[in-house]
């Protein structure tokens, strides 16, 4: 699994904005979703590639049997036909960017 882990230095402050402005640099088209604490995706798969990149909160996510846990800052890359799931943990909602390759 890929992952993406902010950098305040190249990236700059981890804001919606800065986040959208750099998953679109990587040919994404980037949709902005929140989800309250308990929120559960059992497994699903996608017909395009996709990064998920958490803002705030902290977001459970497994496939090919693995399982991290993205805290705000961090992006995982979940490739087209891959089988995971994702879960909302701890009490505060996550407010996600949802990027699609185009």
């Amino acid at each position: 699994m890929s992952t993406l882990h902010w950098d305040n230095e190249t990236d700059g402050p981890l804001n919606e904005a800065n986040m959208r402005k750099k998953l679109q640099a990587l040919g994404y088209t980037v949709h902005k979703y929140s989800y309250p604490p308990g929120t559960f995706f059992p497994d699903h798969s996608h017909n395009v590639d996709k990064i998920d990149g958490v803002l705030s909160g902290q977001l459970k996510m497994s496939m090919q049997g693995q399982s991290f846990i993205l805290q705000p800052g961090d992006c995982l890359a979940v490739p087209a036909g891959c089988l995971h799931s994702a879960e909302v943990i701890g009490k505060q909602s996550v407010i996600s960017l949802d990027a699609i390759k185009q």
